[in-house]
């Protein structure tokens, strides 16, 4: 009988890709997953330790998986600080870092020995965490940012990009096997090839170049959605605002710019300033114009005045972001910015985040409801409470983070089926319609070409 694994994933999509390949080596070794603490002869928690809420939330759910089932392995974020673990929980088993996959398996196969079994061999698919028609797809690992607030670097290394060979493959595996839509995800994307010096590598007869805009141009082939996190807006990316324009990548992008004051910016390490910031979202605007942006912003960083709230405030009115997610500073152990002069109130922070979110409540409001007698295409993601009605996300919504829209169908719709919607209501977040057409679905292959297979630098 094949042990039983327990399994609790937390924190961000590129750890979700992670607690994907944890699963999908288990499940190859013969291992089964549990889904309750009582049946698992052993629990794998993959943490989160961005800020302090983050480590609070693993801290806990680590205690109430040895209160529950007592043989605990954790992994993740956390795990690069395990003194943090062994503190809190000194009767764990074993803690890893982020991406130490062979150590998660050795310490699980310490506590369960794998089967001997010659079916076990033949490796299985993999296993996905998300529904069946959309896929994070991560296509680099660390960041080479200095960012006074952040320790990703510390947690997960430097940048360490994929070759866009591995990445195109595993695409197409997903597009075959039914993903609809592809995510793609790093911690800086705008940089994927840079640490590998944009090598080539070969896939489907031809040398791909490990480069952003080269990589989308040939995941359009699949034809699938295809959605951009995580893009700093570096000069190339104006390279991809035209594909948008042409229908070969979602008209989206999820760009982190963090603040508008240029002093805050400074002291987060952080590139440019409200100027700069909207001289190049009016540029991405004019070649895409129904271009949808979503981006995050820090309020009550160290040393951040009125004055400074009231330029990012501005910045925001003017920019007419179509999604916008505020967060107050919270201290990250580790981090520089902990030691800057000027902290802010915590009374004071939160009172900027409802400000900024009021505003940006009402310039979505506005964004929504001229969307109204517009006909949008939606994938489904689940259904509704009435019968007929269907819950999905238009092209400008990324799920889990963005709005929602609610349509009344025939009654036939699927989930994962992309269906067309007219828009009939719209609320600041969410957009309610009717559905009037189907979108049918069939995947592209790569294209081939016959060219000599090798790899090359460049």
């Amino acid at each position: 009988m094949a042990g039983k694994v327990g399994f609790v994933s937390l924190g961000c999509p590129k750890a979700l890709v992670d607690s994907e390949q944890i699963l999908s080596r288990l499940r190859a070794e013969g291992y089964q997953t549990s889904p309750t603490y009582q049946d698992a002869d052993v629990v794998v928690v993959n943490t989160c330790g961005f800020i302090t809420p983050a480590v609070e939330e693993s801290l806990s759910a680590i205690g109430e998986a040895l209160a529950e089932n007592g043989k605990v392995i954790v992994t993740g974020c956390l795990g690069a600080r395990p003194e943090v673990i062994k503190q809190a929980h000194p009767q764990v088993l074993e803690v890893t870092g982020p991406g130490e996959l062979d150590k998660v398996l050795e310490a699980v196969h310490r506590v369960i020995p794998p089967e001997q079994s010659p079916f076990t061999a033949l490796v299985p698919p993999a296993v996905k965490l998300t529904p069946r028609h959309y896929a994070y797809l991560k296509i680099a690992e660390g960041c080479n940012h200095k960012c006074s607030f952040c320790i990703i670097p510390k947690l997960r290394g430097l940048q360490t990009s994929r070759d866009a060979a591995d990445v195109l493959a595993e695409a197409a595996r997903l597009v075959a096997t039914g993903t609809k839509e592809l995510l793609i995800i790093a911690q800086d994307t705008s940089a994927y090839g840079v640490d590998i010096r944009h090598r080539t590598s070969a896939y489907a007869g031809r040398l791909v170049r490990a480069h952003l805009v080269d990589l989308v141009s040939e995941l359009a082939h699949l034809g699938a959605w295809l959605r951009l996190h995580y893009v700093y807006p570096y000069p190339h990316v104006r390279d991809l605002i035209p594909l948008m324009a042409e229908g070969k990548l979602l008209p989206y992008l999820d760009v982190p710019l963090q603040h508008a004051s240029p002093k805050i910016l400074r002291a987060m390490r952080r590139p440019g300033g409200a100027e700069s910031h909207l001289k190049t979202l009016e540029e991405w605007r004019s070649i895409a114009p129904d271009l949808a942006l979503r981006s995050s912003f820090i309020v009550g960083f160290p040393g951040e005045t009125e004055e400074d709230f009231e330029l990012l405030m501005d910045f925001i009115a003017e920019a007419r972001l179509d999604r916008v997610g505020c967060f107050t500073y919270s201290e990250v152990p580790g981090a520089e910015a902990n030691a800057l002069p000027g902290a802010v109130p915590e009374e004071v922070k939160e009172e900027r985040r409802a400000r900024l979110m009021a505003l940006q409540q009402q310039i979505s409001l506005e964004k929504n409801q001229a969307r109204i007698g517009q006909t949008l295409e939606v994938i489904v993601d689940e259904y509704g409470e009435l019968p007929g009605w269907v819950v999905g996300r238009s092209k400008y919504d990324a799920p889990g983070i963005d709005g929602l829209v609610y349509a009344e169908t025939d009654g036939t719709v699927r989930i994962g089926d992309i269906i067309r919607i007219r828009i009939t209501r719209a609320e600041p977040y969410d957009l309610y319609g009717e559905m009037v057409g189907r979108v049918p679905w069939k995947p592209g292959i790569p294209v081939m070409k016959n060219v000599a297979i090798e790899t090359i630098q460049v």
